[in-house]
């Protein structure tokens, strides 16, 4: 075997994270087909259609993902699949979630399920979406049904996903259903979202004590373009409260900040057994007085930066280690729930990878309770407004015919969970860089 440079724990989970819409195939019944199918709302006209027909095969990517050496995946329910009509709860759409994670469970594959993943039955979005209270209730009422149907294949649950992301984009940049640019209909819409996640909370634990339950926002390194500059370094916290700090400062401390409110938040404290981390890439913050409707604010990248593909962001795996310090904070387990990049022809992946891993290693290092890495994504999937123009997959798929064509990517992937390290060979060939780091072994204590 190559000799280790970077171990991992026992038993770290080495996954990959999906979701309903973007896999399935053919979700008729949301918000997102809806919006699909309006002109000039996805990329080059794309729509999700078969998606990577997960509903009928999702077996065969299951099998991918053992041949790979992974022992976890994430993925979500379609509410909409499950609950058709308001109150009518679809005993064959439970059926086919079950057999879905029985086939992981067989696979020594161990099932994260997330209960909301940016899509919504189109029945509650004609009552008001998120912007409704009595949604925290429905999703509560959703959450049970679910978790009665699968608790015997499933204790781990992510609640919403990304809540930041869902309103930002829907509410506020109106890039996602239903469109809108109100601030304060996004702002209703996350604090509804974080009381729905507290609401299920409770009642997963009612129906399953044991339960393993947590979110995370979207957490993006948001910091001043000059750092000299007061009003860059104003208007960079101001951003950074807003769309990374605020949820967390709720579920820890109990409390509502700007710009989600002010006054105590007693009824979402306490409702997280494990913390998430979404994490992709950084911006820079700089004043502009013309972007009067951003805040007078804009966001750029470093001159040096290397660039994403897509115009998705910098390539800036320094943020994983800084925002995996600010959760060890939190004293939760930590599970790295999305990191990847769009990369169809592969040819920053490998090192992304690499490097990112490598922080993760660091945060093991300082003694942080990490429990896993998931990697967005397994197969290229439909990337929302983005449709099939950014690829974020380990795997190649063309959805005309299905076909899948394993990226250089996979194969390191699988090297490093069959290995549980990062070798010398891996980052000679593909991360020089990191051979400057100190040489260690890593932590000899069990991932549980």
């Amino acid at each position: 075997m190559p000799e280790p440079l970077f171990r991992f724990p026992e038993g770290f989970r080495w996954g990959v994270a999906v979701s309903s819409h973007q896999v399935e195939g053919n979700n008729r019944n949301n918000n997102w087909w809806a919006w699909e199918q309006q002109e000039g709302r996805i990329k080059e006209g794309h729509r999700s259609g078969l998606a990577c027909d997960w509903w009928r095969n999702a077996e065969a990517d299951f099998d991918r993902a053992a041949e790979m050496g992974l022992n976890a995946l994430r993925l979500s329910v379609e509410w909409s699949r499950i609950e058709p009509r308001p109150g009518e709860f679809d005993s064959n759409a439970l059926e086919r979630c079950a057999e879905m994670l029985r086939g992981l469970c067989q696979r020594q594959i161990e099932p994260m399920v997330t209960l909301h993943h940016f899509s919504d039955p189109l029945w509650l979005s004609d009552r008001g979406g998120w912007e409704n209270p009595q949604t925290i209730a429905l999703f509560a009422r959703f959450a049970r049904q679910v978790v009665e149907a699968l608790q015997p294949y499933c204790d781990l649950w992510y609640t919403v996903n990304e809540p930041n992301v869902y309103g930002y984009s829907g509410y506020l940049e109106g890039t996602f259903p239903p469109g809108k640019s109100e601030l304060k209909a996004a702002m209703t819409v996350i604090r509804h979202m974080v009381e729905g996640h507290a609401a299920a909370y409770r009642e997963i634990h009612t129906l399953q004590p044991q339960a393993r339950v947590g979110l995370c926002p979207n957490l993006r390194i948001l910091e001043a373009a000059n750092p000299r500059s007061p009003v860059d370094r104003l208007l960079a916290g101001i951003a950074d409260r807003a769309f990374n700090r605020t949820i967390l400062t709720a579920l820890s401390q109990g409390r509502w900040t700007f710009p989600l409110g002010r006054g105590p938040a007693d009824d979402v404290q306490n409702t997280l057994d494990w913390i998430g981390l979404n994490y992709y890439t950084r911006d820079l913050i700089a004043f502009d007085r013309r972007q009067s409707q951003a805040l007078f604010s804009r966001r750029l990248h470093a001159a040096a930066a290397e660039l994403l593909d897509g115009g998705y962001g910098e390539f800036y795996p320094l943020g994983m280690y800084r925002f995996l310090q600010q959760l060890a904070a939190l004293d939760l387990p930590i599970y790295v729930t999305e990191n990847g990049i769009p990369d169809q022809d592969d040819d920053q992946r490998p090192r992304y990878l690499l490097a990112h891993l490598h922080q993760v290693w660091r945060g093991l290092q300082a003694g942080w309770p990490i429990r896993g890495y998931y990697h967005w994504t397994l197969v290229d999937n439909f990337e929302w407004d983005d449709g099939w123009t950014l690829r974020f997959g380990l795997i190649a798929m063309d959805p005309q015919t299905q076909a899948r064509t394993p990226r250089r990517s996979a194969g390191l992937y699988s090297e490093i969970t069959g290995a549980n390290a990062i070798s010398r060979e891996m980052v000679s060939a593909e991360a020089p860089e990191l051979l400057a780091e100190p040489r260690a072994v890593g932590p000899q204590t069990t991932a549980s």
